[in-house]
């Protein structure tokens, strides 16, 4: 029966709306307003039609699905609503059980959680190209194996290797070279002088004082290394 009525009501709204072309007020209400509360109340009447069939008789079972419905609903509102609390959460989950992932924990604020071997590993990219790096305040530039060079597109011909550096395997010569762009996380800086260690003399990229002093602070908090940008 509500089934019914809430399809003669349609009908009824869609004749009221052909009659008035659509441009006068119907029962008080613009036409767009009309048409909208009755295509839902149409709907209502319908829905609870349906049901009314499919539980006469069952109001126990009813009540025990509506109370099912309620609480999905519910719960997928409190997750939409708690998203971004909800993001946070699996990022630092992420980061425990990958040491190294740079996590966005605000905007221009970045975490890492200290590696297995005792050392910030971070996880960005020079020039849009993916690398690692190890945070390292010793080192008064940023400083790229000669690998990581190339996977940059810088050739060893297009290199000098005029400035002495020292390195956990002594003295070589690097190369002065300046990136377009470091990141780690959403932290971007722009025009960074870099050092390229000669082929060999450098195991793993390091992020010096060249990327760091730009930012606004930088400190460890027992295993957490937490940058933040200046915004």
């Amino acid at each position: 029966m509500p089934g019914a009525i809430g399809l003669a009501l349609l009908a009824f709204g869609i004749a009221a709306l052909v009659w008035t072309h659509g441009e006068r007020e119907i029962l008080g209400l613009a036409p767009e307003d009309f048409a909208r509360l009755t295509a839902l109340t149409a709907l209502v009447l319908f829905i609870s039609g349906s049901l009314f069939s499919r539980y006469r008789g069952r109001f126990a079972a009813f009540v025990g699905h509506l109370v099912s419905w309620v609480v999905i609903f519910v719960s997928i509102i409190a997750l939409y609503t708690h998203r971004f609390e909800l993001e946070s959460v699996a990022m630092r989950v992420m980061a425990e059980l990958r040491p190294g992932s740079a996590v966005t924990i605000a905007p221009g604020e970045v975490s890492v959680r200290r590696g297995f071997d005792g050392s910030f590993v971070l996880r960005g990219s020079a020039e849009g190209t993916p690398l690692d790096f190890i945070f390292d305040t010793g080192a008064n530039v940023v400083v790229l194996t000669a690998e990581a060079a190339e996977r940059l597109g810088y050739a060893g011909e297009d290199l000098s290797y005029r400035v002495p550096v020292l390195t956990a395997n002594g003295r070589t010569m690097a190369a002065p070279i300046v990136l377009d762009t470091l990141a780690v996380g959403d932290i971007v800086e722009r025009r960074v002088r870099a050092l390229v260690a000669r082929p060999g003399a450098l195991p793993q990229n390091l992020l010096g004082m060249t990327f760091l002093d730009r930012l606004e602070s930088y400190e460890v908090r027992r295993d957490e290394l937490v940058l933040r940008g200046r915004g």
